[in-house]
């Protein structure tokens, strides 16, 4: 259920009982080998939620699954992309997928934690879209996005009490639901995107706006690796590279060529878990023209080097 006044999520005591029952039948631990963690997700699932109770701090880890966090009593501290969150309860926080990061508990407390993989949603038209938003965290909050916090409320406690069913349809439900939440969240983004004063706009300019940006979008994921320039990247939305410049920043949260670099550097990413690539092979396969520009734009991104990064990750190959 959702108490409306707050805009905070709870859980009712049914809830909380298949929560109980599930734990001691199948007790979920966080474990961490190195700086991987390796989800524990339910037989036939790829998905996992627990109601986490824990004062422990995790040390910078990964996963390749999207984390969500949303504190219920006292805050969360979130250490992600060089940055450091203080959620407060209520607030919804994702993590992208391959992000590493830092989490710290408070004494005491409780938070709603999610973990699921994207790859049930990715061939769904409008993906590349959706990942481009996942590129960093996201924080949503009641103050931040009141007009569409209520209704992501209720969808995750629908994810709540759909994650404990037996019906074979389960999984199913839980990722109409993510569903549901991201095209909310897309949508109220795009509402925003072409208003001069920050107020949403129409329903049609929103639908013809995430039409002409999934087109975008495709076109980086084709091409990131190539000489992309801005006014190219404009011409395929039909925008004066003036317009288009600020639309992408109030989309994707980056500046074009910023966002350029980002996607290279998740493409050096997966490029750098495969052993047998050289490090200047890495760069000139995802978009760099030299090894100096790639280093100096990984450790700005990364906060390591390419070598240290490849280092950290050895644990999950």
């Amino acid at each position: 259920m959702v108490m409306e006044e707050t805009g905070l999520i709870c859980l009712d005591e049914e809830l909380l009982e298949k929560y109980k029952k599930q734990q001691e039948k199948n007790h979920f631990v966080r474990t961490l080998d190195g700086n991987s963690e390796s989800v524990s997700y339910l037989p036939g699932s790829t998905v996992r939620f627990w109601l986490n109770d824990e004062p422990a701090e995790y040390a910078l880890h990964w996963h390749p699954a999207v984390e969500m966090i949303i504190p219920l009593e006292n805050g969360y501290t979130v250490i992600a992309g060089q940055k450091k969150y203080q959620l407060n309860p209520g607030d919804i926080f994702l993590i992208p997928g391959g992000e590493l990061h830092h989490l710290i508990a408070p004494s005491t407390g409780k938070r709603l934690i999610y973990l699921f993989e994207l790859e049930p949603l990715s061939r769904i038209k409008g993906y590349s879209y959706l990942t481009s938003f996942l590129s960093q965290p996201i924080l949503i909050n009641k103050e931040e996005y009141r007009p569409i916090y209520n209704e992501q409320a209720s969808l995750i406690s629908l994810l709540c009490r759909d994650y404990f069913n037996s019906d074979s349809l389960r999984e199913m439900m839980i990722y109409s639901h993510l569903l549901a939440f991201f095209v909310n969240y897309v949508r109220y983004r795009l509402s925003l995107d072409d208003s001069e004063d920050g107020s949403p706009s129409d329903g049609a300019r929103s639908r013809e706006l995430a039409e002409k940006f999934h087109a975008v979008f495709e076109f980086l994921e084709e091409h990131y690796a190539e000489d992309i320039t801005l006014e190219k990247a404009a011409d395929v939305a039909g925008f004066s590279k003036f317009h288009f410049s600020r639309l992408f920043k109030q989309c994707s949260g980056y500046h074009f060529y910023d966002y350029v670099c980002y996607r290279r550097i998740k493409a050096a990413e997966a490029l750098l878990l495969i052993p047998s690539n050289s490090i200047t092979e890495v760069a000139l396969l995802s978009g760099f023209s030299s090894l100096s520009t790639f280093n100096r734009t990984f450790k700005k991104l990364k906060g390591c080097t390419p070598s240290e990064y490849r280092s950290l990750f050895k644990a999950q190959g």
